[in-house]
């Protein structure tokens, strides 16, 4: 008889003494590795088979799954959406994981942050440099338009084409400084989002470091 059948038996024999009536126990193993114990079919293991044990801890039978075709189709989904779950948080803990590694300390983020916002930064510095050398050249077509300010119809093509194509220019350059502006608000919040998820690790591993050197520091002082 194994030690989990000779508690199950002394506890049914301290449930006769105190005057309670327990011929038999349900015993069962539910979803989490539970291992649950009791005087009445137990719910957390409606799903599975249960075994009943007689006052000597002996199995007298088994009790099957009492569950319907629908119930079971909704025990099974419920059972994918938990399975789902634990892997997402998993997950979430292997990418905190590797977070810490690529940046153990502040001023590593700080730093990859500044690298990323610098980059953008010179991009946007040379769109605006190019959207002033396009207003320079739209104010040299400007003046050769006054030529045919009376019928502008009359302005050659190649100028025409010119002053659309300057337009088309600027409108790229204006959604461009537009984009990255709004993709260094991104990378901000994400730096952000992943700030609040290090100070606690790096406040734990620095915790855990102090703690490491003070036997060390002990023992040197002895």
């Amino acid at each position: 008889m194994n030690f989990l059948l000779r508690a199950t038996a002394l506890g049914l024999l301290l449930l006769t003494v105190h005057g309670v009536s327990a011929q038999e126990i349900y015993y069962c193993v539910d979803s989490k590795g539970r291992k649950i114990t009791s005087d009445r079919p137990i719910a957390e293991c409606i799903d599975r088979e249960q075994k009943v044990l007689s006052s000597s801890g002996t199995v007298k039978r088994t009790v099957g799954p009492s569950l319907t075709a629908q119930e079971r189709a909704a025990l099974d989904e419920a059972q994918k959406r938990e399975a789902a779950e634990q892997a997402l948080v998993a997950e979430e803990k292997r990418r905190d994981r590797a977070l810490l590694t690529r940046y153990p300390n502040r001023a590593a983020h700080d730093r990859e942050r500044a690298q990323a916002l610098e980059q953008m930064d010179d991009n946007m510095r040379a769109s605006q440099v190019r959207l002033e050398d396009l207003a320079q050249q739209r104010k040299a077509m400007e003046v050769e338009m006054e030529f045919y300010k009376k019928d502008p119809s009359k302005a050659p093509g190649s100028l025409k084409r010119r002053i659309s194509e300057n337009a088309l220019n600027v409108a790229s350059q204006k959604r461009f400084l537009k984009d990255q502006d709004e993709e260094k608000r991104r990378v901000n919040q994400r730096f952000d989002e992943e700030l609040a998820k290090l100070m606690p690790r790096w406040a734990e591993q620095a915790a855990a470091s102090v703690q490491t050197a003070s036997p060390a520091s002990a023992a040197k002082g002895k």
